[in-house]
């Protein structure tokens, strides 16, 4: 798996279509067909791309760690496997499917964020409001992390 970095902003037309940005593109691995899967993130309201490859990784490691044969690992597992395969055209463009379109509120700007194994598509209105709140960001660093990060100026 290769790690995916760096924020883009794009325009979605009427029919749930963008450019996908060749900063991302270029950073897919050679062996990647233009195949993704992209489902709806259960942690905030956007989207997540994955590619194909990646994908499967994620569902071989929730089998492995989900029991099948438990009704809260088996509703676990269906939630995170719920995706669709999505394929760049000729153009690098990608269709959204129109259940998930819903989730970004069909918006015109959206935002592509990589995380590193995936990328989430935002709203752009979402995700300037997610990003503006007063998190203090040191601090969740040094909780989470255990890393304390000192703020000095230059």
């Amino acid at each position: 798996m290769s790690l995916i970095l760096g924020k883009e902003y794009c325009k979605m037309d009427n029919n749930g279509r963008f450019k996908f940005p060749i900063a991302l593109k270029r950073q897919l691995p050679a062996s990647d067909d233009g195949r993704f899967v992209i489902r709806q993130s259960i942690y905030a309201e956007c989207l997540e791309l994955w590619t194909y490859t990646s994908f499967q990784d994620e569902v071989e490691f929730l089998h492995k760690n989900l029991n099948p044969y438990n009704i809260e690992d088996r509703k676990l597992l269906r939630k995170l496997t719920d995706g669709n395969i999505v394929e760049l055209d000729t153009n690098d463009r990608l269709l959204i499917p129109t259940e998930q379109r819903s989730c970004i509120k069909n918006a015109k700007d959206i935002v592509l964020t990589a995380t590193g194994n995936f990328i989430e598509i935002w709203d752009y209105e979402k995700y300037t409001n997610m990003n503006s709140d007063d998190t203090d960001f040191a601090s969740l660093v040094n909780d989470r992390l255990g890393v304390s990060i000192k703020n000095e100026s230059i």
